[in-house]
């Protein structure tokens, strides 16, 4: 058989359902191998946009999504969801082509060492110099992208490579089963929990695993211990739980910040300094255990007590069967935060001034959407809106990014949500800076007869990085731009378009939208007026004294 014949077995071997990307002239063999296959091409307007797509696979099952690109500048295109994948510890394989490595006669047209390239953002890069050796490639750099922690791979096929004969074998994929941690750790991270007075529980993104989530309620149920989450670890526990304080989406000036700095011991579980930090440390102050898969990487602002390394499920497992005292314990003051926390973001929740606040539009939002919908977010300063305001009740139902933090992500997150979702209500919330990245995957979405609704939070300005203007002092400069008619625009793809013309108006496109058939796009302006007054000025005044 052709080598491409073998590689597209290798990854029905390996339970490949989508190929998200754009074949050029070098895949052409590889593409023909496709055409029998189990395997869906999910033919993209932009590689970047397969690439954000094939990461949220990744995200949303735990196995590699998998992205196509020719040579050089289809390639290239892949650099920013390589890192976003890399960063955010998605599992994610590129497949890029290669002019004939054996004999050429076009000279160096289009040729970028691809595989140099993307060496400091994955895991694993290696070009194919022989079809025999697919099988082993393949399945290394499928163990490599699903262990922990989870990330970015890519495979070159040289275009003579891909159409020679092999009579390869596959390997059979073989799982296997993580180090659990010793039980004479497990019994002291229990003795500093129990001699603590005020612990806290962080859960981070590395905690979104099944049988994690299990035993973090487990944890929290059977302990008492109130607990809070970074950005990426919302939704592991329901965050309608009593003993939810909230989410860290600032990194310091928040009532939740009161909490963190007055807990003398923060139990970590799955977070690392990829994302953004919730809290500082501080020599001689609040204590830390760090229980993850890997180790800490120590920093000036991170350097935990101890480390309870191995599989987190089996280390929460084990810490919570050797607690048995709870006399040290005083949560009291905890429980008065949350109470400041549930009444501070309540405020502006019910106003229906036009243009829309944004805690309104993620009430609306959270009002209308079930708890398994899904909401994707691109990044802008409504990112801290929805982390802080709007509650997940399942996991992995608010896709946002805060590890590499780009933007342009947010609409095609939301197709490969919604196509591998089919029964979710799917929505993408973007600024309109974003949203025009990547806008031509509507196309991909109208083709692929998805039934999605995408939110564009018009302020005409990169209103993120003009909060961040505003509130050093200086002024208004350089972030102010013209979008196009988005109705029109959306109609030019045949979505539905909508311009709500104020508060009631928006509640009743957005019921009518997730309820209906087709991609319907909902132009809505929004005020971010109150951004620096709410997130810096009246926190900064907040003594943390109650």
């Amino acid at each position: 058989m052709k080598a491409s014949d073998l590689f597209i077995k290798a990854l029905e071997n390996e339970g490949v359902e989508y190929i998200f990307g754009i074949p050029g002239e070098e895949n052409l063999d590889f593409l023909d191998s496709m055409r029998d296959s189990s395997i869906k091409l999910v033919l993209t307007r932009h590689e970047q946009g397969a690439g954000f797509m094939a990461a949220t696979y990744g995200r949303l099952t735990g196995k590699p999504g998998i992205c196509l690109s020719t040579l050089g500048p289809g390639a290239t295109n892949f650099t920013t969801p390589a890192a976003y994948a890399q960063l955010g510890a998605m599992p994610m394989m590129m497949i890029t082509g290669q002019k004939p490595i054996k004999k050429s006669k076009q000279g160096r047209f289009q040729i970028v060492d691809i595989v140099d390239l993307l060496r400091p953002i994955t895991k694993y890069t290696r070009q194919i110099v022989n079809g025999n050796n697919i099988p082993s490639m393949v399945r290394e750099a499928f163990r490599l992208s699903m262990e922990e922690r989870p990330g970015a791979v890519h495979l070159e096929l040289p275009e003579d490579v891909a159409a020679e004969a092999t009579n390869a074998e596959l390997f059979k994929v073989v799982g296997h089963r993580r180090p659990t941690a010793t039980i004479t750790v497990a019994k002291e991270a229990a003795k500093m929990i129990e001699n603590a007075k005020r612990p806290l529980l962080l859960i981070g993104a590395g905690a979104n695993r099944k049988r994690t989530r299990n035993a973090l309620w487990a944890f929290v149920n059977e302990l008492g211990i109130p607990f809070f989450n970074t950005q990426m670890g919302k939704g592991v526990v329901d965050e309608r739980h009593a003993l939810f304080l909230g989410t860290a989406a600032l990194s310091d000036h928040d009532y939740l910040h009161c909490a963190i700095s007055r807990a003398d011991l923060i139990i970590n579980v799955g977070h690392d300094v990829i994302e953004k930090p919730p809290f500082f440390m501080e020599r001689g102050r609040t204590k830390v255990i760090h229980v993850n898969f890997f180790p800490a990487q120590v920093d000036e602002v991170y350097f935990p007590q101890l480390n309870v390394i191995g599989d987190i499920a089996s280390s929460v497992e084990l810490i919570t069967k050797q607690i048995s005292n709870k006399k040290n314990w005083d949560f009291t003051y905890f429980h008065r935060i949350k109470e400041e926390v549930e009444e501070h973001l309540a405020k502006y929740a019910k106003d229906t001034r036009f243009p829309t606040l944004p805690q309104r539009l993620v009430h609306i939002v959270r009002e209308q959407l079930p708890e398994t919908g899904i909401v994707t977010l691109d990044n802008g300063v409504y990112k801290i809106w929805f982390a802080r305001n709007f509650k997940c009740y399942e996991p992995n139902t608010l896709l946002l990014d805060n590890a590499l933090a780009t933007m342009g992500a947010g609409l095609p997150s939301a197709i490969c949500a919604k196509l591998i979702n089919p029964e979710k209500k799917v929505i993408s919330v973007c600024g309109d800076g974003g949203f025009m990245m990547n806008s031509q995957e509507l196309e991909t979405a109208v083709r692929l007869n998805l039934d999605l609704v995408v939110i564009i939070l018009n302020d005409s300005s990169y209103g993120m990085i003009k909060w961040k203007q505003e509130g050093t002092g200086l002024e208004n400069f350089g972030l102010d731009f013209k979008n196009p008619d988005f109705v029109k625009y959306a109609e030019s793809y045949g979505c539905f378009g909508h311009r709500p013309k104020n508060d009631a108006d928006f509640e009743a496109t957005l019921s009518k939208s997730i309820n209906s058939k087709g991609v319907h796009i909902i132009d809505l302006s929004v005020d971010y007026s109150l951004n620096h007054s709410i997130l810096n000025v009246e926190l900064k005044e907040k003594t943390c004294i109650l």
